[in-house]
């Protein structure tokens, strides 16, 4: 066996023979020499191997708690969505209850609908300006909250105006007020005076309105019926008590039409003109008592017209 070789100073080639011994050992020697070094080759790669797989592990980790921090965005999301639909259900709800109410105190207050149209936006307007191209959430929650404060304390307003209205238009209902006849004349008035059958100087605690026998008698007000029957000087008379103190009564009447308990409304027909008791023609004696003491009737006669 020859072993070749290249010359470093002369740069010719030379030749070593070997004998046949030691041909396996040179052979062996090779051998050994290229299994060493694909084995080293491969516990190289056999030491690569688990880093990459450790890599492909935490990425494949990564993207998991990316999926899932999106899914938890996107539950908040729909949440905070959720809350706003209801807020604002919750606004349209107050709208839907001030446009009902402001409706009815229209109605209350006799204003004109074409002045106070809840049915249509209201009439606004300006100059243009800069818009804003964002609008952070925080401040979005914070106009919502002001918007709904505005509102409920609108609603709270409306609602005294209508407790307001409402008193005021019952007061008007059960205020005495208006003559007790639907025809006739006044043929007394309220004051001293000499009277038509004793001739004496008496104290007369109501007005008398003459008219014709069994005319209508009607109530001035709304009230509950508390007497209906015959009185000493009074003949057949009905009182009707209204609130507030105030009771009205209707003397000398021909027929009774109501009872004690019955509620009445302003106008009511409650009796029919007579001459009972004390009198001397077909007439209504008409009294109003504040808080059981006989009053002047004229003032509540006259603030009718």
């Amino acid at each position: 066996m020859n072993i070749i070789f290249l010359s470093a100073n002369k740069g010719t080639l030379c030749s070593i023979g070997l004998c046949k011994s030691y041909h396996y050992l040179v052979l062996f020697l090779l051998l050994g020499a290229f299994f060493g070094g694909a084995g080293y080759l491969g516990y190289q790669m056999a030491q690569t191997v688990p880093d990459h797989s450790l890599r492909v592990s935490q990425w494949k980790d990564d993207i998991h708690q990316q999926q899932l921090d999106l899914n938890n965005l996107k539950q908040e999301s729909d949440a905070s969505i959720e809350v706003l639909s209801s807020r604002l259900g919750l606004l349209q709800a107050h709208v839907n209850r001030l446009d009902a109410l402001g409706q009815k105190l229209i109605y209350m207050a006799k204003i004109d609908n074409g002045e106070f149209d809840f049915g249509q936006i209201p009439a606004v307007g300006g100059p243009e300006t800069l818009p804003i191209n964002t609008v952070d959430s925080s401040d979005l929650h914070q106009a919502i909250d002001s918007l709904s404060a505005d509102l409920s304390n609108r609603e709270n307003q409306l609602l005294v105006l209508e407790d307001l209205l409402m008193n005021r238009n019952l007061l008007k209902e059960v205020q005495p007020q208006g003559r007790p006849v639907t025809a006739g004349w006044l043929s007394s008035y309220y004051g001293m005076r000499t009277h038509p059958i004793s001739g004496k100087r008496e104290m007369h605690k109501g007005i008398d309105f003459a008219g014709k026998m069994s005319a209508p008698v009607i109530a001035v007000a709304k009230g509950v019926v508390t007497f209906s029957g015959t009185r000493y000087g009074y003949g057949s008379v009905i009182d009707v008590n209204h609130g507030n103190g105030y009771t009205t009564r209707y003397g000398h009447n021909s027929k009774l039409l109501v009872s004690v308990g019955d509620t009445i409304e302003k106008g009511f027909q409650i009796a029919e003109i007579g001459s009972s008791g004390r009198s001397t023609g077909p007439h209504v004696h008409f009294e109003v008592l504040k808080n059981g003491k006989q009053v002047n009737p004229m003032k509540f006669i006259n603030s009718s017209y």
